[in-house]
């Protein structure tokens, strides 16, 4: 069976892909979980994909529910609607909006079409991760949640003996250390 593959960029950085390989058979639902999943995302809101343009034009809705929304064109579904149904050319692109109230925003394209199923995967499978996925829901620091077990075991807003604190005017507070003269003292 033919697998496509998809690239899937964040709207806001085009350096934040996921390369996902897919069924055409699978729906739509399944990519959009794949997705979710390779971006680190929970599924706890609403989301929708545009078949689109070259452009990134939005066009007709492939969406999870029918939304309370006006719609120029009744949505198809995606737990109806096969991902190889919607494939109109060879450079296929979808936008792909999940969170209505964040509007998270991915450009999707069909980068590939192999003939070949890779036995090693289960699909549908991210074949490539490129940079850190945006937070869903704040500020995601480099070691994750290890940083605040770091933060407790090293408790920073000490100063340890050995480091020495200036006043306003850059002056050494407490004095001088024994076994050290005063550079001034040496130069005259």
């Amino acid at each position: 069976m033919p697998i496509l593959k998809f690239r899937v960029f964040f709207e806001e950085d085009d350096t934040i892909y996921r390369d996902i390989a897919i069924f055409p058979t699978d729906t739509f639902q399944k990519l959009h979980l794949t997705i979710l999943k390779a971006f680190e995302f929970d599924n706890k809101h609403a989301a929708t994909f545009y078949r689109s343009n070259e452009n990134w034009q939005r066009g007709r809705e492939i969406s999870l529910e029918v939304y309370e929304k006006e719609y120029k064109a009744p949505p198809l579904l995606m737990e109806q609607t096969a991902v190889g149904s919607e494939i109109k050319n060879l450079n296929q692109r979808f936008v792909y909006v999940y969170d209505f109230t964040r509007n998270w925003t991915f450009l999707v394209e069909l980068i590939g079409v192999s003939k070949e199923e890779n036995p090693k995967l289960t699909y549908p499978a991210v074949t490539r991760a490129e940079g850190i996925p945006p937070s869903q829901y704040g500020t995601k620091s480099l070691l994750g949640d290890k940083f605040a077990d770091i933060e407790e075991k090293y408790d920073l807003s000490k100063a340890e003996e050995g480091f020495g604190e200036k006043d306003e005017e850059g002056e050494d507070v407490g004095g001088e250390e024994e076994g050290f003269q005063d550079e001034e003292s040496d130069l005259l």
